[in-house]
């Protein structure tokens, strides 16, 4: 395994935020494995890290999108009394331990990391160490929706505030070559927001594309699945959604296999090359 690394560049494939949407990452994974393109590491944020992180537990394609199939909102989140959210997200850590074969990052099969945000310090979080089941659940809290989880006495939401495509994390974890997969930068308007479940995750989205450019400056190849017209609460359009990711997954394959073909390293680059720089990491304890 460390021999083939050394022929090749390391790939890493950053999962973006979207709610709903993110059941095309699916149909991405699918085609990449399809085609023989590796994925050496994965970051996730909010949708990205449920998805992402059920491969990186082992799971295939086929697996996860039984889970993407079967599931609904109520799986996530129950109604509670707060002033700082509709929703308990507990749910959610319940569903990724009974889901998933590992709920390690420690014990996944390529690394994995979950992008989370300091609602208090406004900092992007990284989560690579500990409970996977706690990180996914801060990272896809979003704010007002789902109430803020508290992790080592730290507030956290979801992670689409500050990493809506964490192509940079991807990076920082030691990716060559990262390819991100965009699900929210489709063209306005959308489809009218019918509840304050899509406003909320309209709002992240609105955010998410005024940093659009400085995300895919990240990335050596992005990746959007054509759902511009999937609501981003709508589960019942996922068979839909994964079609699409297969599509715009195959679409770019050409492009990828381009990116992966060995080249000579010049000295000076093989001289000046610095270390790979790990996320900052937050070791995390499970909650009581």
């Amino acid at each position: 395994m460390a021999q083939n690394m050394e022929k090749r560049p390391v790939v890493g494939l950053a999962l973006g935020g979207g709610m709903a949407r993110g059941c095309a990452h699916v149909g991405v994974l699918r085609e990449l494995e399809r085609n023989g393109i590796p994925i050496d590491l994965l970051a996730g944020t909010s949708v990205g890290s449920l998805i992402g992180g059920a491969y990186a537990a082992g799971m295939t394609p086929d697996q996860i999108e039984n889970l993407a199939m079967t599931i609904s909102w109520s799986d996530l989140g129950r109604p509670t009394v707060s002033l700082l959210g509709f929703y308990n997200s507990e749910r959610t850590e319940d569903y990724v331990k009974k889901k998933f074969p590992i709920t390690e990052f420690e014990k996944t099969r390529i690394p994995f990391g979950a992008v989370a945000t300091d609602i208090q310090t406004g900092r992007m979080v990284v989560f690579t160490e500990g409970s996977m089941p706690l990180a996914i659940r801060a990272s896809c809290a979003m704010p007002v929706f789902y109430t803020p989880v508290m992790v080592n006495g730290r507030m956290m939401v979801d992670g689409g505030l500050v990493g809506h495509i964490p192509a940079s994390v991807a990076r920082m974890m030691g990716a060559d070559i990262v390819i991100a997969v965009d699900i929210n930068s489709q063209h306005l308007p959308i489809p009218q927001p019918t509840n304050l479940f899509t406003i909320m995750s309209q709002s992240l989205s609105v955010m998410g594309r005024s940093a659009v450019s400085y995300i895919h400056a990240d990335a050596d190849l992005v990746i959007r699945p054509q759902i511009e017209n999937v609501r981003p609460d709508d589960l019942s359009k996922a068979a839909e959604m994964i079609v699409a990711g297969e599509e715009a997954a195959r679409r770019v394959i050409p492009k990828i296999r381009r990116l992966l073909a060995p080249k000579k390293k010049g000295f000076f680059k093989r001289l000046f090359s610095g270390p790979r720089h790990d996320p900052r990491r937050v070791s995390m304890l499970e909650e009581d």
